[in-house]
């Protein structure tokens, strides 16, 4: 344990000090934190510490850095990348980021500390927002219905391809033809996401027609990735015919001036929000997107946010089909999308409100003619241009020359995109200037001249778009300020209370990690320059690789996949490769515990396993007897078992290392789910317990904040014997080319910084303190409340993890208070509900993380306990199981200021149940919101703006 009296990072992010986790140690009945750990974890995992008191593996950490040390170590790396002008294109441009909008959202913590709206009273703001992102997008692409954003490009067109596997009638083809004029990243993800499900992919060049055969579906590109910009209208009526559904990556901007994919008969639209004023970051984060036509809203994966209604009948937003389809189809799902993009989300959306309709048409007019200039330059000087439509790409034929104009223009400062020996594409975009268009044609040899380009204008677009008052109302930065800042006050972050969410460790994410992601040398790298230019970022990730490899005792890491559900996928891709080249491609059975996320099985689904269930026993452990039964029923097909650990009850199971022994003797991999890791750090390493891979969630332990709903960064860490089969991708040579799960070489690299600065200065002793206080802190409430909610799974010594489940369902048997009642009653007492209903119905699981001070955690178990006495007044009769304020909240300030207050409970129970001087008021800005009216009634972009006349 640290001395509190000295100015460290880890004192600043550890919440309780020593004198606070003496009370919680007392109150748990233990005489250290190290006692706490030896009564919780197995005796046969726990790492045992050097001499110098130092964890086995963190020990190889540097010691740790002040804030002031760390910034400037990351300042320094940053200072030997090179900011160069990217002309590079390919699915990322350069883009000027309002400061209102970096200011307000990006760098503010009522944004980024948000989670994801489940609990939607507390977080209309957000969803408002995302709401708007979708009508953003439905009114750039002429489709009805969008999702509140992807993880990036390539997996929207990866959701493209199953979407409509599934959704087109009477084709039961496994063919998807795909443009040969696809990016190359989207290509590699879709060959990746393809191969376990049996899809069999036909490029070719589209624009001469579908190939013979059967097709179930189409992808193109508008424009191609060569910049070609081609009318597809042609193909999609000839796919239609062929009863084939038809999907186009359109460019937002670049549907400012051309004709919808939706107005020329496309099925789907995905593709990329990133140059709607989000910086490129090195690849990531960015949101993606997906769009539909009403009758496959259905199908959509991820996230849909839909209008309904609250208790009172105003309108309100939440999550629309709210329960999320991984969790209730488990193996079934069609998707493992679970987390969407809503930072990045909310900065383009908020980008196109800014600018409107008529902005985002003039920037797209004036890249557009940036390019024209450029075309008519080449042309005069003889230079071919290959395209003669196109929107901001020039693709030249120099035949011979590529690397040398290409190298010329490196030396003015300008990135171009090698093709090949004998073509050169360049980008223009939001940040091209006149001066940036001379210096490459200079590079050609060539120079600007006053005629115009001969080819065609590409404005055939005739539709209108952005007409609600969400693009057309905040034009200046008074407003555009006012308007998020009063977004954010419908919300509960991180900023204004804690999140006590089990399974989702909603810890700190302090201010100095946060920083540098906004700094040009990180932020504005385009993910395929040369390595030349960012060395520092290389050596970041590298360090970052490796300290990952030091806390979890596996072997190698990519940080490659965006999500925790990307991660789970590529590392079961990872075993399935493993097997088949010993030639053993037969062994496709995944077991997994019936307790498990449902991400697990909705992974391995699209891994192309077998999912087999393991049964638990009544004290949440896995049930070791059917474990070796169902190992010995499939021992010569057995793939992997899927365990997280600590469980997902919030237990750390003493019989782990059989486990892993069980499955590894019958030729098995073991997957541990990383999900709990914050529970293991410092005290045992999953790689050397027994795990063969496991996926790690930055966004959970190692600080990446949620940002309402994403980014998240889910790397892959595993043993020797798989590392050569971690993911590729086709653009980064050091990487190799197959598996490739994210469109850009090390996922959403921007962000990294902020877990890279976690480690850095939290040092050794710091995270190994943090999982101890959190663990201490989970067990304390589990001490405190346990005699008014009963703690549903303990451990061997009664102790539990990072984490504990309330067991509400008697409770609900006796009075007919429900978690949701008491979940929106929270929001009455100014608190984030925990997490509802998983991994058990009828229950709430309490993460208090290590960065809740025990004031905080406190008043948390205060209101729980006066919520208790509430329900029991509803249980002896004193107020009606109907009408309550459990069952009446979420309050608003609205629904008390009435003549006729009908209620048996007073408006101060409602409003402030204990007292003024509790903690500061967050007044709900709805009441409790109708589900089911919503999935009834699905309306998930913002209303006409007739609606307002």
């Amino acid at each position: 344990m640290f001395d509190h009296h000295q100015p460290n990072f880890a004192d600043r992010h550890i919440g309780p000090d020593a004198d606070a986790v003496a009370v919680m140690l007392k109150t748990i009945g233990v005489g250290s934190l190290d006692e706490l750990a030896d009564k919780a974890l197995p005796a046969n995992i726990l790492d045992a510490l050097s001499a110098g008191g130092l964890a086995p593996g963190l020990d190889q950490l540097p010691p740790p850095a002040t804030e002031e040390e760390a910034l400037a170590e990351l300042r320094a790396l940053a200072d030997t990348n090179t900011v160069a002008v990217s002309m590079i294109g390919q699915g990322y441009f350069d883009t000027l980021t309002p400061p209102v909008l970096r200011r307000n959202v990006l760098e503010n913590p009522a944004w980024y500390t948000a989670y994801t709206p489940y609990q939607p009273e507390i977080s209309q703001g957000r969803l408002e927002a995302l709401l708007n992102f979708q009508t953003m997008v439905t009114d750039l692409t002429g489709l009805e219905v969008a999702n509140a954003s992807m993880l990036d490009e390539g997996t929207a067109a990866a959701e493209a391809m199953t979407l409509m596997q599934r959704a087109v009638k009477g084709n039961r083809s496994n063919r998807l033809a795909v443009d040969a004029d696809l990016y190359r990243q989207t290509a590699a993800v879709l060959a990746t996401r393809a191969e376990p499900l049996g899809i069999e992919i036909v490029t070719a060049d589209l624009r001469d027609g579908l190939p013979d055969g059967d097709f179930f579906g189409v992808i193109t590109q508008l424009p191609g990735a060569s910049g070609a910009v081609v009318d597809w209208a042609e193909l999609v009526a000839q796919a239609h015919e062929r009863g084939a559904l038809v999907a186009i990556g359109a460019d937002l901007l670049a549907l400012t001036l051309l004709t919808p994919p939706g107005e020329i008969g496309a099925d789907v639209a995905f593709g990329s929000t990133q140059r709607f004023g989000v910086p490129m970051g090195f690849g990531g984060p960015h949101a993606g997107y997906l769009a539909v036509h009403a009758k496959h809203a259905r199908q959509l994966p991820g996230r849909l946010v839909g209008v309904s209604v609250d208790a009172d009948g105003v309108s309100a937003y939440r999550l629309a089909l709210q329960t999320r389809e991984q969790h209730i189809r488990r193996d079934k799902a069609t998707s493992n999308i679970c987390t969407a993009q809503v930072l990045l989300a909310v900065m383009a959306a908020m980008y196109a409100s800014y600018h409107g309709a008529d902005g985002l048409t003039g920037i797209a007019e004036r890249v557009h003619r940036h390019a024209r200039t450029l075309a008519a330059g080449l042309t005069e000087a003889g230079v071919e241009v290959v395209h003669r439509a196109f929107f901001d790409t020039v693709l030249a034929r120099v035949p011979g020359r590529a690397a040398a104009v290409r190298d010329a223009a490196k030396a003015r400062g300008v990135n171009l995109w090698l093709v090949d020996d004998d073509h050169v594409s360049v980008s223009c975009d939001e940040a091209t200037t006149a001066a940036h268009v001379e210096a490459v044609l200079s590079a050609f040899s060539a120079a600007p001249v006053d005629t115009e380009f001969d080819g065609p204008r590409i404005t055939t677009r005739t539709s209108e778009f952005l007409t609600h008052l969400a693009f057309t109302r905040y034009r200046t930065e008074t407003e555009m300020m006012r308007y998020l800042r009063s977004l954010a006050d419908k919300d509960i972050a991180l900023d204004r209370s804690m999140i006590p969410l089990g399974s989702c460790t909603m810890k700190l994410n302090a201010a100095a990690e946060m920083e540098p992601i906004t700094w040009a040398e990180f932020g504005r790298q385009h993910p395929f320059a040369p390595a030349s230019d960012t060395p520092g970022l290389r050596k970041l990730i590298a360090d970052l690789e490796k300290w990952l490899v030091d806390i979890t005792g596996y072997d190698a890491v990519s940080l490659q996949p965006n999500a925790g559900s990307q991660g789970e996928y590529a590392g079961l891709l990872a075993i399935q490769a493993y097997h088949a080249e010993r030639g053993q491609p037969d062994r496709d059975v995944c077991l997994i515990p019936s307790s498990a996320h449902g991400t697990n099985a909705a992974s391995a689904a699209l891994a192309g396993m077998r999912v087999v269930v393991v049964a638990c026993r009544e004290n949440g452990d896995v049930d070791l007897d059917d474990l070796r039964a169902k190992v010995a029923d499939h021992a010569d097909r057995l793939s992997a078992l899927m365990i997280t650990y600590p469980s997902t009850h919030g237990v750390y199971e003493h019989d782990i290392a059989d486990i892993c022994a069980a499955v590894h003797d019958a030729g098995g991999q073991v997957y541990v789910d990383g999900a709990n890791l914050n529970a293991l750090v410092g005290l045992a390493r999953p790689g050397r317990f027994g795990g063969d891979v496991s996926h790690l969630n930055l966004h959970k332990t190692f600080c990446i904040p949620h940002g309402g709903g994403g980014p998240g960064v889910g790397p892959v860490a595993v043993r020797e014997h798989l590392a050569k089969y971690l993911p590729g991708h086709p653009l980064a040579d050091e990487l190799g080319d197959d598996h490739t799960v994210s469109a850009a070489p090390y996922g959403s690299a921007s962000i990294l910084p902020i877990s890279w600065a976690y480690i850095r200065m939290m040092g050794a002793g710091g995270l190994r303190a943090a999982t101890l206080t959190a663990i201490a802190s989970a067990n304390y409430i589990a001490r405190r409340l346990d005699e008014y909610y009963p703690v549903l799974y303990t451990g061997e010594n009664g102790m539990v993890a990072h984490e504990c489940i309330l067991d509400l369902r008697p409770i609900t048997k006796q009075t007919g208070v429900t978690v949701d009642d008491v979940a929106k009653r929270l929001a009455d007492y100014g608190f984030h509900a925990p997490t509802m209903s998983f991994p058990v119905a009828g229950t709430l699981m309490v993460e208090p993380t290590e960065s809740e001070s025990l004031a905080e955690v406190d008043a948390f178990c205060e209101a729980m306990i006066a919520i208790r006495a509430e329900i029991d007044k509803v249980g002896d009769g004193t107020w009606s199981a109907a009408d309550n304020p459990l069952r009446g909240a979420p309050h608003t300030a609205e629904s008390l200021l009435v003549d006729d207050w009908n209620h048996p409970y007073t408006r101060e129970q409602a409003a402030y149940p204990l007292g003024k001087n509790y903690r500061p008021k967050v007044w709900p800005p709805v009441r409790r919101i109708d589900g089911a009216y919503g999935d009834r009634n699905l309306m998930c972009s913002c209303p006409p703006v007739e609606a307002f006349a």
